[in-house]
């Protein structure tokens, strides 16, 4: 029987096959040079338009004899130079034209692949995958693959990841996915009309440049208020829509699903264990059609909601999903913060609630806009007591629980006897669920 270290030194030896993207690539890295020209008239757009008055019709046509072979050739050098290979143990991808990068992408610490089609890439056919490994905050990526390519060396990269033997992992294939939901464009599109997140964004963007121009009369003042403004009101809007379009969560062994996008289509999975936090976010004018909206913390990972809006029981029940053996505590069942709390945070003290249930730690805050935070017991990091001097005063204090997503729930204003025990009783019930919890693996 050899040993691991024997083991690893006899799959280095053996032949590595390394390949090459897409031969589409080199089309969409062909632009860095041009976009770095754009970026530099945009950043100074009076000196732009100087060098350009300055310049001749023979200039501007030999510049672009210049600059656009010069660009095809970068766009192919960087392809050309830019190689991956699965290996028994890593994901290796090799990159740089000038300066040589290797990346060495462990297998077992890969938690999430993603699979996205920006809009030209749907109509080329090919994709691009992104990776969330452990331990990183950036993802990396291998862009463009065919699109039956992208998506076979996906299902083989989480069979490895799983602890599929290499030589079966192609046989494994995609695992099957059932779909759970789909959210409709026109329930999608009736939620965004009911954010009042939008209407205040898009407030602001008529009624503060109109005022700037009341009193400065100055369009440029007016331009460079106004365009950030309905940009912002834009993305809280359409782009949202556009991101959200046709919201489809399936479930399969690996994980939850999650497909989505009207122009750019992404196909995202939820890491089985790795989810830290669930917040089930209520905004006032959804409650009398029952509508929440569903958010994720998953450490190590940019996958950020799991539903765009949904009945509150059909959300509860994908919740389940998510956190096996989590029941989401009713909201008769929070309990409220003492009344002398409002002397800390008046009024909107009563949209502060706790429910500390066998499984998960849940605190809400929000009073137009309610947010209930679930942090499985399993998931807790750490556990603080914070108490200022005008806290102090009136006996209250908060409770944080820091968890593995470098995000922080907080229990607000609870009473001063109540939060210690809360503090010695949920490091107990972290170290307890640390115990029982499922193993952090796909398909475990």
């Amino acid at each position: 029987m050899t040993s691991p270290g024997v083991d690893d030194a006899v799959s280095e030896l053996r032949p590595v096959t390394e390949r090459r993207l897409h031969p589409v690539t080199p089309l969409r890295r062909a632009w860095a040079p041009v976009a770095v020209l754009i970026g530099w008239a945009v950043h100074d757009p009076d000196q732009a338009q100087r060098q350009l008055t300055r310049l001749t019709t023979t200039t501007l046509l030999l510049a672009l004899a210049v600059l656009v072979p010069a660009a095809a050739l970068y766009g192919f050098l960087t392809w050309w130079f830019t190689h991956f290979a699965v290996t028994e143990t890593d994901l290796r991808i090799r990159t740089g034209l000038v300066f040589r990068r290797t990346a060495h992408i462990r297998l077992e610490r890969i938690q999430a692949i993603d699979v996205t089609q920006p809009l030209l890439a749907r109509v080329a056919g090919v994709a691009k995958l992104k990776l969330d490994v452990i331990g990183t905050d950036k993802k990396d990526e291998l862009a463009f693959l065919g699109e039956e390519e992208a998506r076979a060396l996906r299902a083989e990269l989480l069979a490895r990841a799983a602890g599929f033997a290499p030589e079966t992992a192609h046989e494994v294939g995609e695992a099957p996915s059932q779909r759970l939901l789909r959210v409709p464009p026109g329930v999608l599109a009736v939620s965004l009309l009911l954010t009042g997140a939008t209407w205040g964004t898009l407030a602001a963007a008529i009624v503060v440049p109109t005022v700037l121009w009341l009193a400065t009369e100055s369009v440029w003042t007016v331009l460079a208020t106004a365009v950030p403004l309905f940009g912002a009101a834009g993305a809280s809007s359409v782009g949202r829509f556009v991101t959200e379009y046709d919201w489809t969560v399936g479930e399969s062994p690996d994980g939850l699903r999650l497909d989505h996008g009207l122009l750019d289509r992404a196909h995202e999975t939820v890491p089985p264990g790795r989810v830290q936090t669930v917040r089930i976010v209520e905004p006032l004018l959804w409650r009398r059609r029952g509508w929440v909206r569903v958010e994720l913390d998953v450490a190590g990972s940019s996958n950020s909601v799991l539903l765009p809006v949904a009945p509150r029981e059909v959300a509860e029940s994908v919740v389940a999903r998510v956190l096996p053996g989590v029941r989401v505590p009713p909201h008769a069942s929070l309990s409220r913060p003492p009344r002398r709390a409002g002397r800390c945070v008046p009024l909107w003290w009563r949209g502060y609630g706790l429910a500390v249930t066998d499984a998960v730690f849940a605190a809400r805050t929000g009073l137009f806009r309610r947010s209930l935070a679930l942090v499985p017991h399993a998931k807790v990091q750490s556990v603080r007591l914070s108490q200022g001097p005008w806290e102090r005063v009136w006996g209250v204090a908060d409770v944080h629980v820091d968890t593995g997503a470098n995000k922080t729930v907080t229990a607000r204003l609870r009473g001063a006897e109540e939060a210690a025990q809360l503090l010695r009783g949920q490091a107990e019930r972290s170290r307890t669920g640390r115990k029982v919890a499922r193993p952090d693996r796909w398909m475990a």
